[in-house]
């Protein structure tokens, strides 16, 4: 196949990268803001004529959740109408969409793991948005894998990882929400499990909606004091309410995802969320030593 992988130098396109670094079954073809506006029709169309692509990982986003209430025209415009392009696209060109969303399109009010048929129910701008974009791509027509995530990281970028590493070497405390529960993903899972559909599908028609996390379930709080934990940090973590951390987005206070549907599609089991955080974290430590 032909694969076409937007938003490449992001947390999850990167660890595709990687993954396609080894690959030699598929023609890769990595674009970002630079060298592909999936916003822009045309331009879309030219890349999937002149490269006759037969899938599209859209891992571009509008992922600035707080900065998306003061942005919604741009947060809509990245997050809904990018991917109805590259889905009408796909439509016309008989491609397979691989479209990354959110646990954020729920209202965190579940008390137990959220199945891919709940309703939904954003309750943030960057929520609406991401909804938005499931919408389109629904009605578009075109084969699509939709497959929403949540508290993604990895060595890359910025991420809450990276973040509470930076804190821990210049505080001695910080405080750290505790009452908003959900799983990390380690972005090198996704990325995997991602490739492992576009090699299962073989062409096939398909219409499916996916929830990938790791395994497990943990708090901000309980995170950080895993991360603290691993790499031996001193930092002492405080857990305060998120009542005691205002934000301009409303977070939900739980946003745990069933896995059952996917595991069952791809017969594949999902690591658990601290063997994965033990490996991201060994590899941010490789990158540090190598500096």
């Amino acid at each position: 196949m032909n694969i076409l992988v937007t938003g490449c130098y992001g947390q999850l396109g990167t660890e595709i990268r990687k993954i396609a670094n080894t690959d030699t079954t598929h023609q890769w073809f990595f674009t970002d803001v630079d060298t592909l506006n999936i916003c822009d029709e045309d331009a879309v169309e030219r890349c999937f004529s002149k490269n006759h692509i037969n899938a599209c990982i859209n891992c571009a986003a509008y992922t600035a959740v707080d900065k998306a209430e003061e942005e919604p025209e741009l947060a809509e415009k990245i997050n809904a109408l990018a991917p109805q392009i590259l889905a009408d696209a796909c439509l016309k060109h008989d491609a397979l969409l691989v479209h990354i969303s959110t646990d954020y399109v729920f209202d965190g009010n579940a008390e137990c793991p959220y199945c891919e048929e709940d309703p939904i129910a954003p309750q943030s701008v960057y929520g609406l948005t991401k909804a938005h974009g499931e919408q389109l791509i629904r009605e578009s027509g075109c084969n699509y894998y939709i497959v929403r995530t949540a508290w993604l990281y990895s060595s890359t970028g910025k991420n809450f990882v990276k973040t509470m590493l930076a804190l821990a070497d210049s505080h001695d405390s910080i405080n750290v929400v505790c009452d908003q529960k959900g799983t990390p993903t380690w972005a090198y899972d996704l990325a995997d499990m991602l490739v492992h559909l576009l090699n299962q599908n073989g062409h096939q028609p398909v219409h499916e909606i996916f929830h990938f996390t790791n395994e497990g379930q943990i708090t901000w709080y309980d995170f950080t004091c895993a991360i603290f934990e691993i790499t031996e940090k001193s930092c002492k973590v405080n857990p305060i309410t998120t009542d005691q951390y205002p934000t301009k987005a409303h977070r939900p206070a739980y946003s745990v995802l069933d896995k059952s549907k996917i595991k069952a599609y791809t017969k594949r089991n999902i690591p658990f969320w601290r063997d994965s955080l033990i490996k991201c974290l060994e590899e941010i430590k490789r990158k540090s030593l190598d500096k």
